[in-house]
């Protein structure tokens, strides 16, 4: 490892690893995940549509909320199918 990598990781402790082994996820690695823009990531957030928490002008976004968010794209019952509506047709 070298010197600067080191002076990083002790200036910033607190910070999440990069990487999969994190527990929360970046804008930027959402923004590539769902290939948009940053800017869309922080929208979808604001609006809510996204889970997330904000503190202060920072974004906190657990990896594990993302991507049960991600499997059931975005959906809150899980499944993205309503009930099928029945349809009668008349001849």
């Amino acid at each position: 490892m070298s010197l600067s990598l080191k002076t990083s990781a002790a200036l910033h402790p607190r910070e999440p690893q990069s990487g999969r082994g994190g527990s929360r996820i970046s804008v930027p690695e959402i923004a590539q995940r769902l290939d948009i823009g940053r800017l869309a990531v922080y929208s979808l957030l604001k609006q809510g549509i996204m889970p997330g928490i904000r503190l202060g002008r920072r974004w906190i976004v657990t990896r594990h909320a993302y991507e049960a968010w991600e499997r059931t794209c975005g959906m809150r019952d899980g499944t993205g199918l309503g009930e099928p509506t029945e349809v009668t047709v008349l001849n």
